[in-house]
């Protein structure tokens, strides 16, 4: 097994360096790659999300340090291998929410950043149902019992998506729930403070992959919105409302508390307005939904219909890796 080694891989973390500097939004963290370019109809430089004083709550993933100085963000998200990665940048993050009054929503990815070291899909399942990484999710959970500010841990999201390039993503339901069960009983003994997140993409066949009423505290669905996407793949633009309907309508049935963990919307002007002015409202239609959380950076992997990166970035003008 692989040992937990330094790597700075924390979000609160880079955003706290960023907010040090002179510049709060910080220079570019990595070499600009390819992606969705910029359409001519495009003229908004900022599309954070407005947020409404009777809506529901709103938390961010911010490398870039973007949403340091906003006040009303409730959650700062952390994504985190469970190899190849110093978790004493979790006090880090720890100190950066504190001083803001945010929790920390932490997402466990059961892998290697490094691709050269990532295990087959197969070899993967293999080693967490028989224990190997046991140690590696007993050394987060108890460092999470050293934080001050209250935590969610979400482990091994979206994994109803066959066509996902997790590793973990596809599984026979079974054992993805064992795995889950697990993962987060090790949690509960480590740090039974800290509120379970069960999260699929929200495609259909995600209940097979449910864990059960006691393994979850909080349903986290992944919702974006992109332009020349919606035009291939519906042909023509959603909103944030049309968007989110499906996934909803799958999980709530659960009866309990739903956020979207992962957001971000790119296109035109007239195409992310609605985006931008809507996804914190309150609406009737999902009475269950208490917080969306922002993926303030360009996506990890390629779209389809060779659409390339998106960059969900609320600032546009600066380079994202």
């Amino acid at each position: 097994m692989k040992k937990l080694r330094e790597r700075i891989v924390s979000a609160t973390a880079i955003a706290l360096l960023l907010s040090i500097a002179a510049d709060p939004a910080g220079p570019s963290l990595a070499q600009e790659v390819a992606g969705v370019p910029a359409s001519s109809g495009q003229t908004i430089v900022d599309k954070r999300p407005v947020l409404h004083a009777a809506g529901i709550k709103f938390g961010a993933y911010d490398p870039h340090g973007d949403f340091t100085s906003q006040q009303g963000v409730a959650t700062e998200h952390l994504f985190l291998p469970w190899e190849d990665v110093d978790l004493e940048t979790l006090k880090v993050a720890d100190a950066y929410a504190q001083a803001r009054r945010r929790n920390l929503l932490i997402t466990i990815e059961p892998w290697s950043w490094d691709v050269d070291w990532r295990l087959t899909s197969a070899e993967l399942r293999q080693k967490v149902l028989r224990g190997d990484y046991d140690a590696n999710m007993r050394a987060i959970a108890r460092m999470v019992t050293e934080l001050k500010s209250p935590v969610i841990v979400r482990w091994g999201q979206e994994m109803e998506d066959r066509d996902s390039r997790f590793s973990w993503a596809g599984w026979n339901p079974r054992d993805y729930i064992t795995a889950y069960r697990r993962m987060m009983d090790i949690v509960r003994a480590e740090a039974p403070a800290a509120e379970m997140m069960w999260s699929p993409k929200g495609l259909d066949g995600l209940d097979a992959y449910y864990p059960g009423d006691d393994y979850v505290d909080l349903v986290g669905l992944s919702v974006f919105g992109l332009e020349p996407y919606d035009a291939l793949a519906y042909g023509g633009p959603r909103d944030f409302h049309q968007a989110l309907t499906d996934g909803y309508r799958r999980v709530s049935g659960y009866g309990k508390p739903i956020w979207v963990a992962e957001l971000g919307y790119e296109g035109k002007d007239a195409y992310m307005r609605p985006w931008i002015d809507t996804v914190t409202l309150k609406h009737s239609d999902f009475p269950k939904l208490e917080e969306v959380v922002y993926f303030n950076d360009r996506d990890v992997h390629a779209w389809p219909f060779n659409l390339g990166r998106p960059n969900w970035r609320v600032i546009k003008g600066d380079e994202t890796n």
